[in-house]
């Protein structure tokens, strides 16, 4: 039987230098997707898959975060003076509840897979959710609800989404084997990182959304250095593999990876058009611009 997956990781002690200048202050997970930060819309996919404690794994100059998730009392107190209801009630529905959020810090930024184990006394001995707050997973029902339907099908075990990319493409991200079908998932059948152009198994990429056992800590925890110096935890999934199953969810919704310049942009474009309250006002802006 499969235990509740109660917890889930946000790894965000990155530097964000690809978005330089505007990341010098700012992290670059509180960029704004149209009216939410990035991060919020992470943060609002793992509360509606019934995450109850949401872990952050942050870095020098990103205690903003904390404040965003956290009540500020000066605005609820004006919000509340000026008769702005709407407002006010959409800052309380956004807020975890007390005690519900924990920050700890990676001090050293040695890859994905060292900020997942800084946050092991936290998560403790439990199965919990990964979620990398660059990729943005826009679908009617949340992707790690539909992860977590895997999980529970699967009896436990790991869950790793996928996504289709182009072919001539699969050399640039990581790639998994699809074996047969098991409800919404599949059983996965190998996982490659970066594989050579031409060799890729399947066109199948991981999306940036883990459900992961325990014992990935102690693999991490182990794990040498990989490519760029640091901690990979696709070395460490490769080695779990070895003792547990892996299943795969392919996410059937539009995936941006907003730590790109591009996949920003496209982001918003794509949540604004998927807003009844600015969708049709935005579309004319666009097409306006396209005509120019």
């Amino acid at each position: 039987m499969s235990r509740k997956i109660r917890k889930a990781v946000f790894p965000v002690a990155g530097l964000g230098t690809r978005f330089l200048p505007a990341t010098k202050a700012v992290p670059k997970e509180m960029l704004t997707i149209v009216d939410r930060p990035a991060i919020q819309h992470v943060v609002e996919e793992a509360k509606a898959a019934g995450v109850e404690h949401f872990i952050f794994v942050t870095g020098r100059n990103k205690s903003v975060i904390e404040d965003h998730f956290d009540k500020h009392f000066e605005l609820d107190a004006t919000l509340e003076r000026r008769g702005k209801t709407k407002e006010l009630e959409l800052l309380r529905e956004m807020l975890p509840a007390a005690g519900q959020t924990s920050f700890t810090r990676q001090q050293e930024p040695l890859g994905l897979g060292h900020a997942v184990w800084c946050a092991r006394d936290i998560v403790g001995d439990e199965p919990f959710a990964l979620l990398l707050p660059d990729m943005l997973h826009q679908s009617p029902r949340g992707c790690l609800a539909d992860m977590i339907d895997v999980y529970e099908e699967a009896g436990g075990g790991n869950v790793v989404s996928v996504y289709e990319v182009p072919e001539d493409q699969t050399h640039q991200y990581g790639i998994v084997g699809a074996g047969e079908k098991v409800g919404k998932g599949f059983r996965m059948t190998s996982m490659v990182e970066k594989p050579k152009p031409g060799t890729a198994e399947s066109n199948l990429a991981i999306s940036g959304r883990y459900i992961l056992q325990p014992e990935i800590f102690d693999l991490l925890s182990r794990q040498e250095a990989g490519a760029g110096g640091e901690i990979q935890l696709t070395d460490s999934m490769l080695r779990l593999t070895e003792t547990q199953p892996f299943s795969g969810y392919a996410f059937p919704g539009k995936v941006y990876d907003t730590g790109s310049k591009i996949g920003f942009l496209t982001a918003n474009v794509a949540y604004a058009l998927a807003r009844p309250d600015m969708a049709g006002d935005f579309r004319a802006e666009l097409e306006t611009l396209l005509a120019l």
